[in-house]
């Protein structure tokens, strides 16, 4: 599979598993971690959840399921805004230690920007990397204005921006997308097929039946094609993490891009960072 290299080095599989809505339902939750494990067993290694994430109880879904395989995951979460400050943001971080069953998270993001100033997060963020509860720090929803910010508040340590990025969320490739692959920062790209609206898309499912694919697989071929792209979507049953690891290997053709790109066109100019 494909993998992406963080600024430090460190590289990752291009798809992972997203968690956002998982745990809600207790009637599911066997499905759920079946379907997390199916996952790592596939190579998807990474794994992406939050403080936010049905009150916790995702993480301690991820928890549950990666018992037995800690050292073969890739572990993510993130710390509301309203956390992320000096006092506040090591008291999230053992919190979801503690829900997730782990002594260390291998990236910690801020959710989304907050009152709390850039330059205070950074140093807490750091300081959870001196004590070793965290390998390494990102961002989640941050615009290319925010990260510059960020980078003058000493943020240059910052491994990733995931935003919401799909083909028809395409604002960011006219300047975050641009800024952060000059500085080799990937972007996480969640809802990566916008919570299954992308699936009922006439134009989409053409170029799916012509491949013999599904809409779901190209969309995610669309995203793994492009450089500095980790997709991150959230599959609540095996069989669908099957399908979604059969799209690491669909090569979409120059033809099949273009197609997309007239289809899904991107703004014609910058426009504010969208979030789900």
């Amino acid at each position: 599979m494909k993998t992406i290299r963080f600024p430090d080095g460190t590289t990752v599989p291009a798809l992972g598993q997203g968690t956002w809505m998982m745990a809600e339902d207790p009637s599911r939750r066997g499905q759920e971690i079946a379907a997390l494990r199916e996952g790592v067993e596939l190579g998807l290694t990474l794994i992406d959840t939050a403080e936010m994430y049905a009150d916790g109880e995702s993480e301690r879904l991820v928890g549950e399921a990666i018992a037995g395989m800690r050292d073969r995951v890739f572990l993510v979460s993130k710390a509301y805004p309203q956390n992320a400050s000096a006092k506040r943001l090591p008291r999230a971080c053992e919190a979801s230690l503690e829900r997730l069953g782990t002594d260390r998270l291998d990236l910690y993001l801020l959710h989304w920007r907050g009152s709390v100033p850039l330059a205070e997060t950074v140093e807490a963020m750091e300081r959870l990397v001196a004590a070793g509860k965290i390998v390494r720090w990102g961002v989640s929803n941050l615009d290319a204005k925010d990260m510059e910010e960020l980078v003058a508040a000493g943020g240059e340590r910052c491994q990733t921006d995931q935003i919401l990025y799909n083909l028809t969320r395409r604002g960011p490739e006219h300047d975050l997308i641009p800024w952060l692959a000059e500085r080799r920062v990937p972007v996480m790209a969640y809802s990566p097929v916008e919570q299954g609206r992308l699936l009922a898309h006439r134009g989409l499912a053409v170029i799916a039946r012509e491949r013999g694919v599904t809409p779901a697989q190209v969309a995610l071929a669309w995203l793994l094609a492009r450089d500095g792209t980790v997709a991150i979507p959230k599959a609540g049953s095996a069989a669908h993490v099957r399908e979604n690891r059969a799209a690491a290997d669909l090569d979409l053709s120059g033809t099949d891009l273009a197609r997309l790109d007239d289809i899904f066109p991107r703004p014609r100019g910058p426009v504010p960072l969208e979030m789900l």
